[in-house]
């Protein structure tokens, strides 16, 4: 696919991703009459069965990133062309926006309100580096050994990190920014969202770099290695018949 169907496809998806979000947070918050469990629990089904659906959807057009942390780490693999990193995370932050104001128009909210949903402190940064951690892991491993279950690895993870992280795991600094910008449930103060996507990036950074020695392959580094070496000893008998 080009890079304008790509990046369309990335836009799309973040958009649909957002509009579940803080539709569903929305949704989850009006009817559960002020019970916050009830109103995470609808929150974090709705966002779960949606990650299925929209990754089974897009993923053979632009990997359904979604996430400028998984667009940066697939460029450190090789599995993405930097040269197209910035168009990914453009279309990334502008499908999550207008995710939001769909969100919004759905259930008579104001296009945009800048959120007072308060998430701060130390352990909420913690939760993000772990829980973009433990997203960027799944992702690694599961594209390498079973890449058939990577939309449903990725779904069951988020639904459980939603409850195990204190920060019910945003892991995704589009899906941070944006949310900014709700404040509605699923909201988060402008101030605390720069600690969020400083534990987002470290986290997508550790797992980068632990995973991509932990997936080493024996029998593709032995035929790089013989490949070199044929090489080397090709150069080399050329020299000496010269």
């Amino acid at each position: 696919m080009n890079l304008a169907r790509r990046t369309t496809t990335e836009a799309l998806g973040t958009a649909l991703l957002l509009a579940t979000v803080i539709g569903s947070g929305i949704m989850g918050d009006r009817l559960a009459g002020g019970n916050v469990a009830i109103a995470l629990l609808a929150n974090t089904l709705a966002t779960g069965a949606a990650l299925v659906a929209l990754i089974l959807t897009f993923e053979s057009i632009s990997g359904a990133h979604f996430n400028p942390v998984v667009t940066l780490a697939e460029a450190t693999t090789g599995s993405l062309k930097w040269r197209d990193v910035p168009a990914y995370l453009l279309a990334q932050m502008s499908g999550a926006f207008i995710g939001v104001a769909v969100a919004h128009l759905m259930f008579s909210e104001p296009l945009f309100s800048v959120s007072q949903h308060v998430r701060a402190g130390s352990a909420q940064m913690f939760s993000e580096f772990v829980a973009t951690f433990g997203l960027l892991a799944v992702i690694f491993s599961c594209t390498k050994k079973k890449p058939n279950a990577v939309p449903f690895a990725v779904a069951a993870y988020i639904t459980a990190a939603y409850w195990f992280t204190a920060s019910t795991s945003f892991a995704n600094p589009a899906v941070t920014l944006a949310r900014m910008m709700s404040d509605t449930f699923a909201g988060i103060r402008p101030v605390d969202a720069p600690g969020f996507i400083l534990g987002q990036l470290l986290g997508g950074a550790a797992a980068t770099i632990l995973f991509r020695w932990l997936l080493v392959d024996k029998a593709e580094t032995k035929n790089v290695h013989e490949q070199r070496t044929g090489e080397g000893a090709e150069i080399f008998s050329k020299g000496m018949i010269e």
